[in-house]
């Protein structure tokens, strides 16, 4: 069956080219992807404050214990966002271990801790008495190249967040590869249910046949590992340098080529294949080879009463998302948004068929308006043929679903950010750096001054926690040089044992005014902080405001002035907004990319799904044709059927789009409106329009260049 395969690749390359494009990219991201996962998992940073100790005890980390509901005991570890302490007490236990041979440590500006233990030792040390010491001060040890993931640097984050980004978009990509594979490969075979017929008809078991189609999908798959695996490392390399040269990762943390990104990303493509081309075989080998050829005689009948279910409970648990995003706030929201994004998605996907034949009959009298009759030919064939278009209807809304309400994302929130700093910072001056509060308060014109520390507090969800960002403030006169947006309580209250938190954080935990949470500060101390306030503008001031008393004294990052006059050493507030705008944009970089690529990837899976669709109908057109349908009314009619075609995919995708981005801009600015770029929507709308109509017409038109009588007897 593999030489037949092979010579069933040969004659019929359309579809095969189409699928090994898609493989090839899907191997290349998920390859650049892998690298980062990697990279981020195995470099170990060189230790810099620590190098010269052997051995360091220090708490880089916060340990979530839950109950699951049936008993079971589950443990989640949160990396601390700033340098842990352990007691200072644990230095003389530390000192008496067998083995240890001298003994320092790293200070630290919290009274009675200490930031890590530097320890010196001979291969005898005690190494289980070292770990339990550590383990009961909720630290760990870490000797050798372990040695340099204990210092809090930029090294370390950047390594958490080629983690993060690698993973969480290499999933993403995944499924999208899932959707996309699955579709063209099902497309391939149903376009060739004829050769399947005949196969089947002449004696070839249904075993050999799902071999056939396996062995068709192993084999392009194997030219796509080939392929896709040194454009992904050319990839990777390009992603490092832009990654370096915007400061996203330090030059001393390495990204290169993976050898288990490699083998990874060329066994998941692989075995996305091969399945795709098991379920695609279901049903041309699941019937009798009399029906067979009966059945590649006239379209298909409609899918299963199984996918129709599975779809309407897909659908039903998108709109469920949906309300359940719209009736709360916070990151509960924007989670049952991004929920709602991918079942309507996966709900369309499965619903396509019974979804094109509506439309055709619900478009119908517009088609034969404004196309006659070639208008009453395009709404009888996308009836006939709502099942072979699922799949193009399913790419135009994923790009368009996604373009719409992922990529505007970033620029709500960067608007959003820069909008609320600029109206929420009272102050006109600003000292970014270390200042003497009392030297600058007391200078001739000064009428307010508020010194502010950037810093991040752990928040608990679910079993476990993420860090926020916050903001450490003298509380003294600070409405006089910021404006929060406090709609419940009052800033005037903060004070070390209480703190104000967003609107955000606030519905996402259902936090009210007087409550005491437990949080955890970003050294990992555990605090109970009364919420004193309530607050609108956390995009620009961090999710937690805090007094500064409640953390170990330390410098401020930024000194926040009301004066009348020029202050020296300040600037204007203005170029700390035009710094944030630069700054959200660089950040903003990295998202854009990413999700560029998914829309990209869904684009060309659309491009590819309609120039299959369009080249397996040369026998179809020349029915037609021979007919007495001219040239030109079989162009209006195809032009009709893609207009019906993508004006559906448009208005699904628009909808879902318009949605998710609204809720998700709500839970985070409060508005109902979220902010397009003028050009947005034209950009998607007229890509989309634009690759409907071209990779469907120029085919169309290079078939209709060949005689009627010698197409009608070209293969499908």
């Amino acid at each position: 069956m593999t030489k037949l395969a092979l010579r069933l690749l040969r004659h019929r390359p359309g579809s095969a080219t189409a699928t090994l494009i898609a493989l090839t990219l899907g191997v290349l991201i998920l390859m650049a992807m892998g690298s980062l996962v990697d990279a981020g998992l195995r470099h170990q940073p060189a230790p810099q404050r620590y190098a010269a100790a052997d051995i360091v005890v220090a708490r880089t980390e916060i340990t979530f214990t839950d109950k699951e509901f049936d008993g079971e005991t589950t443990t989640s570890r949160v990396r601390l966002p700033e340098p842990g302490t352990v007691p200072a007490a644990l230095v003389n236990q530390v000192r008496a271990v067998p083995g240890v041979t001298a003994v320092a440590t790293i200070p630290s500006t919290r009274p009675g801790q200490v930031e890590a233990i530097l320890v010196k030792a001979g291969p005898e040390v005690d190494r289980a008495t070292l770990d339990r010491l550590a383990a009961s001060a909720s630290a760990r040890t870490f000797a050798g190249a372990d040695r340099g993931r204990a210092e809090s640097s930029a090294a370390t984050t950047a390594l958490d967040l080629l983690v993060q980004v690698g993973a969480s978009f290499g999933g993403y990509v995944v499924l999208l590869v899932i959707f996309v594979v699955a579709g063209l490969i099902g497309l391939s075979v149903r376009h060739r249910r004829r050769d399947l017929a005949l196969l089947r008809a002449i004696g070839a078991t249904p075993g050999q046949v799902r071999r056939m189609l396996v062995a068709e999908a192993g084999l392009i798959s194997g030219v796509a590992v080939a392929l896709g695996l040194p454009a992904g490392l050319l990839a990777t390399d390009w992603l490092h340098g832009e990654l370096l040269s915007r400061g996203f990762v330090p030059a001393s943390v390495p990204i290169g080529p993976s050898p288990f990104a490699a083998l990874a990303a060329a066994l998941l493509i692989t075995l996305v294949a091969m399945l795709a081309a098991v379920v695609a075989a279901r049903r041309a080998t699941a019937i009798r080879p009399t029906e067979a050829l009966g059945e590649a005689a006239v379209e298909q009948s409609k899918p299963g009463m199984v996918r129709a279910v599975v779809g309407v409970v897909t659908l039903t648990g998108a709109f469920s998302a949906g309300g359940f995003a719209a009736g709360t706030g916070g990151m509960t929201a924007i989670t049952g948004a991004l929920g709602m994004l991918y079942l309507f998605v996966t709900a369309v996907a499965l619903l396509a068929p019974w979804i094109n034949s509506g439309a055709a009959r619900l478009l119908a009298p517009l088609l034969k308006m404004f196309a006659g009759t070639s208008g009453y030919l395009a709404a009888a064939n996308l009836r006939a043929n709502s099942r072979g278009m699922a799949t193009v209807l399913t790419a135009l809304v994923l790009s368009v679903g996604f373009g719409g309400s992922v990529w505007f994302l970033q620029d709500n929130l960067q608007r959003a950010t820069v909008t609320q700093t600029r109206d929420g910072l009272l102050a006109q001056q600003a000292i970014t750096g270390p200042a003497d509060l009392d030297e600058v308060r007391n200078r001739p014109g000064v009428t307010a001054v508020t010194g502010v520390r950037h810093t991040s507090v752990l928040i608990k969800i679910f079993d476990s926690a993420e860090p926020v960002s916050a903001r450490a403030i003298t509380s003294a006169g600070a409405a006089d040089t910021m404006d929060l947006g406090v709609v419940r309580g009052d800033l005037a209250a903060l004070a070390p044992d209480s703190m104000a938190v967003s609107e955000l954080q606030a519905s996402s935990n259902n936090w009210k005014v007087g409550d005491r949470p437990e949080i955890w500060l970003g050294d990992g101390t555990p605090a109970r902080l009364r919420v004193a306030a309530i607050y609108t503008r956390g995009l620009a001031f961090g999710d937690v405001i805090l007094d500064q008393r409640t953390l170990a004294p330390a410098p401020f990052d930024e000194v926040l002035i009301r004066a009348d006059a020029p202050i020296p050493g300040a600037v204007p507030v203005d170029a700390l907004t035009s710094q944030l705008a630069t700054d959200m944009a660089t950040s903003a970089w990295l998202n854009k990319l990413l999700v560029a690529v998914m829309i990209g990837y869904a684009a060309l899976a659309a491009a590819n799904a309609m120039i299959l669709a369009a080249l397996a109908r040369s026998r179809e057109l020349a029915t037609l044709r021979l007919a007495g349908t001219t040239r030109r009314q079989v162009g209006r009619m195809v032009n009709a059927e893609q207009a019906a075609l993508l004006g559906v995919a448009l208005a699904i995708g628009g909808v879902i789009a318009a949605v998710t981005l609204t809720v998700v801009v709500h839970a985070l600015t409060g508005s109902f409106l979220p902010y397009v770029p003028p050009l947005g929507w034209a950009a998607i709308l007229g890509g989309a329009t634009l690759l409907a109509m071209t990779t469907t017409i120029l085919p169309v038109r290079r078939l209709l260049g060949v005689p009627a009588v010698k197409a009608l007897g070209s293969r499908e």
